[in-house]
């Protein structure tokens, strides 16, 4: 069996790949793993986004939680960072969330917060995986009264709604904004915090059936959210995926604003405040070249991490930086929250609009989006890590970072999961960086097949 944790949780067809049984024994495990230093009876807190299948492996996993006697409390659908905050302010002992974040409906996912509210580390994450591999050897299963009980609190949503005003009471009366949720768990919560924060708001996507979460909508289509934006004359468009964990926006003319842009309109407005921590943003190594150029004009420090938010948080976490993300939406205000929340990272771009009275398009401008090629080459799985070793790779990459001399880049990464080198090339002329990059893929392919 492959390791069962991915970058963001265990995922997988719900029904074939993630199933009952598998969710019933990572609640055993997981409650087993994150409790067991506890002299009191454990609680643990579990929340799901709309899909069909959430019911059922929230159910599955609950009724292994309690199994070892640790109880829950079911949450029902609420965001990522509801539950990440809630497991906190509860001072529970962990929490879980059943999503597939972005992905369609068929698939789901289960990933787990300790009592902080923050990811596993990698550590933790292999000791559940190998007490399920040991067939739960060691657990004590009790009986009578040492088994868990379920409390049902389908209330709390509102707790999460008041501690996102109180975090950035922003006064949005006169505000048109478009938002798109995904048909997603931030159906309620974004609708109401921005109605009660005075928004003019036209909400798309706000009504699951537990088959059309991120369905042509949401953050991984944006193409109607841009045309309602010009359409209704709005402000900006706001758009969430189906766990609400990350946010893209749209600007007054239907463009679209992207999480690298996010990072430098925020991280900027808090360099100017004073409040940038560290003069510094904690970036993938994938943010977008003119994110680098633009930090090195405003002064600010861009601290790159491997591609995941999870190693983001552990750098910002390491270092006492408190804001940082990814390309895709992920953004984190450590200062606020634990991990990344589209509707808080909403809530801190209207702050900025509202505060300097720009419009979201001029605001955006502080970066210039480079072009990218990104092109796979076919390797041996057990050589890719290898490639820096083969001296005329190394010189082909040499030579084309010097022709670029500043104003483009070359990124190569060995896939996580597949026999591919990922060849990314940045630079001003699309039509040339894509030449470049298929020829030096190809380059990789030959000399290591």
């Amino acid at each position: 069996m492959g390791r069962l944790f991915g970058t963001d949780g265990v995922r997988g067809v719900a029904g074939a790949e993630l199933t009952i049984e598998l969710a019933m024994k990572l609640g055993q495990a997981g409650a087993y793993v994150l409790t067991k230093e506890k002299a009191h009876k454990p609680t643990i807190l579990v929340g799901c986004d709309t899909r069909i299948s959430g019911g059922m492996l929230a159910n599955a996993l609950v009724a292994g939680v309690c199994s070892v006697g640790a109880d829950a409390i079911h949450v029902g659908v609420l965001p990522t960072p509801a539950v990440a905050y809630l497991t906190r302010k509860h001072k529970v002992d962990a929490g879980v969330v059943i999503s597939a974040s972005h992905n369609p409906m068929e698939f789901n996912g289960i990933k787990f917060f300790n009592g902080e509210g923050y990811k596993l580390s990698d550590e933790l994450e292999d000791e559940i995986e190998a007490l399920i591999a040991s067939n739960m050897r060691g657990v004590p299963l009790p009986t009578g009264s040492g088994i868990g009980k379920v409390e049902y609190r389908f209330d709390l949503q509102d707790e999460y709604i008041r501690f996102l005003k109180k975090r950035v009471p922003v006064d949005l009366s006169g505000m048109r904004i478009v938002i798109d949720c995904a048909e997603g768990a931030s159906c309620q919560t974004a609708v109401q915090t921005l109605q009660q924060l005075g928004a003019d708001l036209i909400p798309l996507h706000i009504r699951p059936d537990g088959t059309n979460i991120n369905s042509n909508c949401g953050s991984t289509h944006m193409g109607e959210l841009q045309a309602r934006v010009v359409y209704e004359k709005a402000n900006v468009g706001l758009a969430f995926d189906g766990d609400a964990d990350r946010l893209l926006a749209v600007d007054e003319h239907g463009d679209i604003v992207d999480g690298d842009k996010l990072l430098a309109i925020c991280g900027g407005h808090m360099k100017k405040k004073g409040t940038l921590k560290g003069d510094t943003i904690v970036v993938t190594v994938m943010s977008n070249l003119g994110f680098f150029i633009m930090c090195e004009k405003e002064g600010i420090h861009a601290e790159k991490t491997k591609v995941g938010d999870r190693y983001v948080l552990e750098n910002m976490l390491s270092n006492g930086y408190n804001i940082g993300g990814e390309q895709s939406g992920h953004i984190i205000f450590l200062d606020d929250c634990t991990t990344g929340d589209g509707l808080l990272s909403a809530l801190h771009l209207l702050e900025v609009m509202v505060e300097t009275k720009e419009p979201l398009s001029k605001l955006a401008s502080i970066m210039e989006v480079y072009p990218q090629a990104l092109v796979n080459a076919t390797v041996p799985n057990h050589k890719k890590e290898q490639f820096m070793e083969y001296e005329e790779i190394a010189e082909a990459i040499r030579t084309l970072e010097e022709k670029f001399n500043g104003e483009g880049r070359v990124l190569i990464r060995p896939s996580g999961t597949e026999p591919f080198v990922r060849v990314m090339i940045e630079g001003k002329d699309q039509a040339q960086i894509e030449k470049d990059a298929h020829e030096l893929a190809d380059l990789i392919t030959k000399i290591m097949l």
